[in-house]
């Protein structure tokens, strides 16, 4: 337990019972201001090449002084969002989103972007999960791939999306590769968005149903060249 705590601005010092002091750092103003100006950036609040609002403004704005205003100005330099020039001001650089993480840039990407990923997320999934699935595996897909053909059924298409994004992690997952099962899982949240807005009723997903079980066969025996066919076929990828 604390016994007390002395701060200065950017350190503060628990110290415990037992006398071990431990440290945690404060995130700095400037590190603040920055990251907010970053996520306007990538909202688009400003353009490639806009002039950022000069020192006073910001100062304004944020309610800090010139020296936070400049600090916060070159850790945008140095991760790419902004360059300056001498004398004229500090403007957007030409590749805002050379830092983004994954989800931030998901957030960006149109539909088209979307589905040729998940159509090579996919195929790759696949293959892998014909190389390395278990048994138990083999009974979650099989759960899954019943739940879509009740939700076709029902002619549900939320539902069956759904159940197709659980099918495919349950691949993920048998491929027994953490970065496909971890990017995939990153990738889930944007699929079912554009998965949702491309279908508005189950009658696609009702006439591909076959493919699927062709699919999980080709898993089942453990081929994965079949695997990569059949995921192939379902997202218009092979003939």
């Amino acid at each position: 337990m604390a016994k007390k705590a002395e701060n200065n601005s950017n350190v503060l010092y628990l110290y415990s019972s037992d006398d071990r002091m431990a440290i945690i750092q404060r995130k700095s103003l400037a590190v603040e201001v920055a990251t907010q100006l970053q996520e306007q950036i990538l909202k688009g609040d400003y353009v490639l090449n806009q002039q950022l609002p000069v020192e006073q403004k910001l100062m304004d704005r944020f309610g800090v002084g010139r020296s936070t205003i400049r600090e916060a100005v070159k850790i945008l330099v140095n991760s790419g969002y902004v360059r300056v020039l001498q004398g004229v001001g500090t403007f957007i650089e030409d590749n805002p989103g050379m830092n983004e993480t994954m989800p931030q840039r998901l957030k960006r990407a149109d539909s088209v972007e979307v589905e040729e990923v998940r159509r090579v997320l996919e195929m790759k999934i696949s293959e892998k999960a014909a190389m390395n699935r278990t048994g138990n595996d083999i009974s979650k897909m099989e759960y899954f791939l019943d739940k879509k053909a009740k939700a076709a059924e029902a002619n549900s298409p939320g539902e069956y999306i759904d159940a197709h994004i659980e099918f495919y992690r349950v691949l993920a997952d048998a491929s027994r590769n953490v970065l496909l099962t971890e990017l995939f899982k990153t990738f889930t949240k944007q699929l079912k968005s554009t998965l949702l807005n491309r279908y508005q009723d189950s009658g696609f997903f009702d006439e591909s149903s076959d493919l699927y079980y062709k699919l999980l066969d080709s898993i089942i025996r453990q081929d994965p060249s079949r695997a990569w066919y059949w995921s192939g076929k379902i997202t218009g990828q092979t003939p």
